[in-house]
């Protein structure tokens, strides 16, 4: 009972923080739709490269909330593949205010920071270059609209309702998921994924990836704690740090119906933060 009480109060403390985020993403998504018309849709359309840009310097801010709204935007049209890439990769969620609790660590987070951003751009801008076609571009209200046909939410007779509606479904939804995920990781133990990180190789980073995508802000707690208590190198902290996206990537993959899509930026998103931290232990051991 104890353990399902302190599963209970985490969850609720992990979710709660979000519902701000998600309910101001589907805010704008729904003013758009019923406001907009074509004259947003032509702006964003020729704003791809700031796009990348905002989104990189955005996505490193710590909180978990922001690539939630990245993927909803994406999902609606209203982003591209390479700034959704880009916030994904930037993002740190807790990492930030962890190293600001240890007064020693302080130092390290501009470099971390700076690398971050680096890859995100870097990313973000080679995805929308050479990537494009992988991901073709809706227009914002066609992919509102369709979204909207599937979840029957009242979005037509009302901008605050659809939002509402589409609020309390994801966060429904985020509230399992944390739940599930949360239980996972304190069942598995921290001892044990340490030892599962093979110190002093280059598998480190490729394993401190997959622990990154593990969608819950206790991955980035668990990865930067190893990397303080020097258990992780700065390459490994890197890959596991740039592939965790906190919750986006369950909202991406149950907002964006296109599953194509989906794994193809998991993909990418993984690969490009595990080959990023594998150079950096190469050159920084």
């Amino acid at each position: 009972m104890e353990f399902v009480t302190h599963l209970l109060t985490h969850t609720i403390a992990d979710s709660l923080p979000l519902l701000p985020f998600l309910f101001g993403a589907y805010l704008l998504i729904e003013f758009l739709e019923h406001r907009a018309e074509g004259t947003l849709e032509s702006i964003l359309a020729r704003s791809g490269r700031l796009g990348v840009i905002g989104g990189a310097l955005l996505g490193c801010v710590p909180q978990c909330g922001f690539s939630i709204a990245a993927a909803n935007f994406y999902a609606g049209g209203i982003i591209s593949a390479g700034t959704l890439a880009a916030v994904f990769l930037s993002t740190s969620d807790e990492a930030i205010p962890l190293m600001l609790a240890r007064p020693d660590s302080i130092g390290q987070i501009l470099p971390l920071l700076f690398t971050k951003i680096v890859i995100a751009l870097a990313a973000g801008f080679a995805i929308d270059l050479l990537a494009r076609p992988l991901f073709p571009r809706r227009h914002v209200l066609e992919a509102i609209h369709d979204h909207c046909r599937e979840e029957h939410c009242g979005c037509e007779e009302s901008l605050l309702k659809g939002a509402v509606h589409h609020t309390l479904q994801t966060f429904a939804f985020i509230f399992l998921f944390t739940l599930v995920m949360t239980g996972a990781l304190e069942l598995i133990g921290e001892e044990t994924l340490s030892r599962i990180l093979m110190g002093g190789t280059l598998w480190q980073p490729v394993v401190a990836g997959l622990i990154g995508l593990i969608p819950n802000c206790a991955s980035s707690v668990l990865i930067t704690q190893l990397y303080l208590d020097g258990a992780i190198s700065f390459g490994s902290v890197v890959a596991g740090l740039c592939t965790g996206a906190g919750m986006g990537f369950p909202v991406l993959f149950k907002m964006n119906r296109n599953l194509r899509e989906n794994l193809t930026l998991l993909g990418l998103v993984y690969i490009i933060g595990v080959a990023a931290g594998i150079l950096l232990q190469v050159l920084i051991p």
